[in-house]
């Protein structure tokens, strides 16, 4: 018998730019994976509100690339101590050095000076296999993998790599004493923002949209739901905290009004440019607030999203918040359902 020498490819989704469709193409898996590096089999992805809007054109990036950076899978190959083929794992949105100032001096390693970014690198950066819109991702050295809990769906972990982690490090800070919340938006963030402060002790958590009908599900999660326009009317002033979650600064100087003296704002969806403020100074020294601006997460966050889903799942319906999986061939049929906000998460499968 005549052994093959064809090497094994991954599929993958190129995004080639705004406006376009994605194209299937097979990039070349590698033949040897250089110490500390691991191959995952992805089993699920999902779409984030950054891959829309890069796909959209509101977010710049390097093209051709491969999109996405919510998933989970199984290790197929693995040069890391610790990680074996067969885990099943979920790992950091950045790859990191470990050794920079922001990485060593800062508890900042997503800040790292040689970060990398699943699902936001060019094609032709490393193996190509940067992002979770295919069949493979490689993972570099400075990436976090954690195992994923048997009791863990695909569908519960696969959001936590971005969103849920997020979370975890916004409000790994709050106020004290903090009885009292508002969540300026009930997209997926506010959502989980409105359950994680409801399991750590918060009392009362407000969730304000602007559309009804994103305020369906809050009471499910802790919330208390309440229309933009109707914050002042109807929430009790003083609050201890309030959590930006809407990507708007339009809404920054009624979360600022809402808030007592020496309470907190934390920002954590506001990373776009389109975010211009319209505030004093004055507004944020009389009433002593801390202002906290949150972008991504560290390596321990997401192992506390982990924990949280463990602690949670059997009480909160997280079934409603991501779809069923599209195959990865409908990449564009799923970016279409995110538009049109069929669901928080839209899912595809390998």
């Amino acid at each position: 018998m005549i052994a093959s020498t064809e090497r094994r490819t991954a599929a993958v989704q190129i995004f080639q730019g705004p406006s376009r469709s994605f194209e299937c193409a097979s990039v070349p898996l590698p033949e040897t994976l250089a110490q500390g590096e691991v191959l995952v089999r992805i089993t699920l992805a999902t779409i984030c509100g950054s891959d829309l809007h890069t796909c959209d054109g509101r977010r710049h990036g390097p093209t051709p690339c491969v999109l996405g950076h919510e998933a989970v899978g199984v290790v197929e190959q693995s040069a890391r101590v610790g990680i074996l083929p067969g885990h099943r794992v979920t790992w950091s949105l950045t790859d990191s050095c470990g050794h920079c100032a922001p990485c060593g001096c800062w508890g900042l390693p997503q800040k790292c000076e040689s970060l990398f970014k699943y699902g936001h690198a060019a094609l032709d950066d490393g193996s190509g296999l940067n992002g979770c819109y295919a069949s493979h991702i490689l993972l570099r050295p400075g990436t976090t993998i954690l195992p994923v809990p048997q009791a863990l769906t695909d569908e519960l972990v696969a959001p936590a790599n971005c969103a849920l982690a997020t979370i975890a490090n916004a409000l790994s800070e709050l106020p004290s004493p903090c009885h009292t919340a508002l969540v300026q938006g009930s997209g997926l963030l506010g959502l989980y923002a409105c359950a994680w402060l409801r399991h750590h002790g918060v009392g009362k958590v407000y969730c304000a949209d602007i559309e009804p009908q994103r305020l369906a599900l809050v009471e499910e999660f802790g919330g208390i739901p309440v229309l933009a326009d109707a914050v002042e009317r109807v929430i009790p002033p003083a609050l201890d905290l309030v959590v930006e979650v809407a990507g708007s600064s339009a809404i920054v100087p009624q979360g600022i009004a809402a808030l007592r003296p020496g309470g907190m704002y934390v920002w954590a969806g506001m990373v776009h440019p389109e975010t211009r403020l319209d505030l004093t100074g004055e507004a944020i020294v009389r009433k002593c607030l801390t202002v906290r601006g949150v972008h991504n997460y560290q390596p321990d966050h997401l192992e506390q999203a982990l924990t949280f889903l463990l602690e949670t799942k059997d009480h909160l319906p997280f079934h409603k918040l991501v779809s069923p999986p599209l195959p990865l061939p409908a990449l564009d049929e799923a970016f279409a359902k995110t538009r049109n906000r069929e669901w928080l998460r839209v899912s595809v499968k390998p």
